[in-house]
């Protein structure tokens, strides 16, 4: 009996042993980590790069977060993270993102980058971790046609709202607004022209244009026309596609002022 207690304490040790040793020793390794961001300005819509300010890779800050791990951190470059870490991050599983921009900066050529990533490092491996980084915006343009204008000759004013209340005149816009995706509007008025006797056109409250759900790295066009082809019609399009037609004289006149 003191024979089989004495094998059977030995092997209770030796898978004590197999069972704490592989994960506390992995736990406690590291592992080399390199980033490499890559930063693309195209938007969704018209399939194209956008002409904007584009940050480099050291103009964005890094967030790297564990998720199976209490580590959370914020370095101001690239160069910092591998100065303050050397380089190196414990065994684990990681999210980082990456930005460059304040997203609550709303206006033109305020475009901001964001690019996330999750990752894993291995215990004394290089781990090289790939982000790419896009237009966390919206972006939006609202145009006006010639036959627009050749109507409304007495003039016309648009206002957009974004989701966070910032107003924009986008009258005579000739470049994109960057916003926080979400929900904006368009608002305006118009002036006919005078008529034959020389009373001055009546103002126009033209109706308003309200998108929901604007999305990020994409490209909005709100256009405003009028066709004449017997009676004058307003043409709202987004993206040049049909949003609403309204016959100007008998259903805009009730909102002249």
């Amino acid at each position: 009996m003191k024979k089989f207690f004495t094998l059977a304490s030995l092997m209770a040790l030796a898978l004590a042993s197999c069972t704490n040793e592989e994960p506390q020793g992995e736990a406690n390794e590291k592992g080399n980590v390199v980033f490499d961001l890559t930063v693309s300005n195209e938007v969704e819509l018209t399939r194209a790069n956008l002409s904007c300010t584009t940050p480099v890779a050291e103009d964005f800050v890094l967030k790297i977060e564990g998720t199976n791990n209490a580590f959370s951190k914020e370095y101001a470059s690239i160069t910092e993270f591998a100065e303050e870490e050397e380089g190196y991050l414990h065994y684990g599983s990681y999210i980082v993102t990456a930005t460059a921009g304040n997203i609550a900066e709303e206006g033109y050529d305020k475009a901001t980058f964001v690019g996330t990533k999750e990752f894993a490092v291995a215990a004394r491996k290089q781990t090289d971790v790939e982000i790419t980084a896009t237009i966390a915006n919206a972006l939006v343009q609202v145009v006006t046609t010639e036959n627009f204008r050749n109507y409304f000759v007495g003039g016309h004013s648009l206002e957009l709202t974004t989701a966070a209340g910032n107003k924009f005149d986008v009258s005579a816009q000739s470049e994109p607004l960057f916003i926080v995706p979400g929900e904006f509007k368009v608002n305006g008025t118009a002036t006919k022209q005078p008529n034959q006797s020389g009373v001055e056109g009546a103002v126009i409250t033209l109706p308003e244009y309200k998108q929901e759900s604007a999305a990020a790295q994409t490209y909005y066009t709100v256009k405003f026309d009028v066709k004449d082809a017997g009676s004058a019609k307003l043409v709202i399009s987004l993206n040049e596609e049909l949003v609403e037609e309204i016959d100007i004289d008998q259903e805009l006149n009730d909102y002249a002022k």
